[in-house]
């Protein structure tokens, strides 16, 4: 039995509590602010020197980050499959945010006010930069997500649905979806984008009962939440049905060897390691996917903690009657263009392998390791003839008990080593 208990459950609510208790105060801490008889309100200076060194250090460490990433991941092969994918496209918004976003942010906390003129091409150019990187990050956390479900649940159509050219047109539709929803907005349409005085930045203006701002964040935010729980509801019940289902094909063994006493200790001895094998195989491969897919998990959970804040925020607090509220709000919600390479590298081993072999100048292992096109040729053939053989036990949980082959395999995304 594969233990899949929460391990992170203890650390996660520990977070998640002092993370209230943070809120409360700076939401409530009226010294963190000073407001004028225009309702504008202004970070008091120790605040806003804090907040700007904490935003270069999230600059630091997501250029790095995603970058480090992005290059292991094109790098090394025994990352590069179908999520990795979606996931470089993940990266390159986060840097993009980091190296065209957060520069200008860095400047407005430390000189305590907006630098870049109130009018002009700046103050279009950056919230939308600023809200088409953040709409990407999501939709290509909501893909990951779906790549996930389709892997475990349906891998029986997961190569035709997931092929290069479709891989292509997927992440080609997160980012053009993301920057036409900010068009109407851009055309002056639907809202425009101005300087917000009451914020001292450059953002999403409303006007006569139009609300674009608040009703773009619940949908960036509801979107892709819904499709996660959709589908790692649906991923749960799948493996659900999986485990049942191998404990009562091992009970069915156990119960069938009783009557089978007449056979030799050597034919038991031959059964027992010709059954073992696949069965440890089929383990190691199950509690591969059950890592992988709790990884894109706590990615989830980091999305919710850095995401609903801001949303909550903007929808309910339009006149900002709480500054408190909508600078946490900016804090959290930055700390997702740089916090998933850090979950990588804590969850994953070989995305740490991937990262030491980038950091280390090292040669990739596996197909980078041939010297030889024949080789190369013949390696990919080896690969090939494994794919043929891949068997998916997840997707074996829709067939019927009768048609349900003894070992179902599920792919090698990332091989446990």
């Amino acid at each position: 039995m594969i233990n899949m208990g929460w391990d992170y459950g203890g650390t996660f609510f520990r977070l998640l509590w002092h993370l209230c208790f943070l809120v409360r105060l700076v939401v409530t801490q009226k010294t963190f602010f000073s407001i004028d008889k225009k309702c504008c309100y202004y970070i008091k200076p120790w605040v806003s020197t804090c907040v700007g060194v904490m935003f270069i250090a999230y600059m630091i460490f997501g250029i790095t980050g995603n970058a480090l990433t992005i290059v292991a991941l094109l790098r090394c092969p025994r990352v590069r499959n179908v999520t990795a994918a979606f996931i470089i496209s993940l990266c390159v918004a986060d840097f993009l945010f980091c190296i065209l976003v957060l520069p200008w942010e860095v400047s407005r906390f430390v000189a305590r006010r907006w630098l870049w003129g109130n009018t002009g091409w700046i103050c279009t150019i950056f919230p939308l930069i600023k809200y088409w990187n953040v709409a990407v990050s999501l939709l290509s956390i909501a893909m990951i997500t779906i790549n996930r479900y389709i892997m475990i649940a349906h891998f029986s159509i997961y190569k035709s649905v997931y092929r290069k050219g479709w891989i292509v047109v997927m992440i080609a539709f997160c980012w053009l979806f993301a920057l036409m929803m900010l068009v109407p907005t851009l055309m002056g349409r639907w809202g425009r984008f101005g300087f917000d005085s009451r914020l001292q930045t450059c953002s999403i203006i409303g006007g006569k009962g139009r609300y674009p701002k608040q009703i773009l964040f619940a949908i960036a935010f509801l979107v892709p939440a819904i499709i996660i729980v959709i589908c790692y509801s649906l991923i749960f019940a799948v493996i659900h049905k999986s485990e049942k289902r191998m404990r009562e094909h091992g009970a069915r063994n156990q119960n069938g060897s009783s009557h089978n006493q007449a056979i030799t200790l050597q034919s038991n001895l031959r059964s027992s390691s010709k059954t073992t094998r696949p069965i440890e195989k089929e383990a190691r491969r199950k509690r591969n996917e059950w890592r992988i897919t709790k990884m894109v998990l706590i990615i989830f959970l980091t999305f919710l903690i850095t995401y609903l804040p801001i949303t909550l925020v903007k929808g309910l607090d339009e006149k900002v009657n709480y500054p408190g509220a909508h600078l946490l709000g900016y804090i959290l919600i930055y700390i997702s263009s740089f916090i998933n390479p850090v979950i990588y590298v804590i969850m994953n081993r070989q995305y740490r392998q991937a990262y030491k072999t980038v950091l280390l100048c090292r040669r990739p292992r596996l197909l980078s390791l041939t010297s030889s096109q024949a080789e190369r040729e013949k390696a990919r053939q080896r690969q090939a003839q494994e794919d043929i053989h891949d068997k998916t036990l997840m997707s074996a949980v829709s067939m019927s008990e009768n048609q349900m082959p003894e070992c179902h395999e599920l792919p090698e995304v990332f091989t446990d080593n």
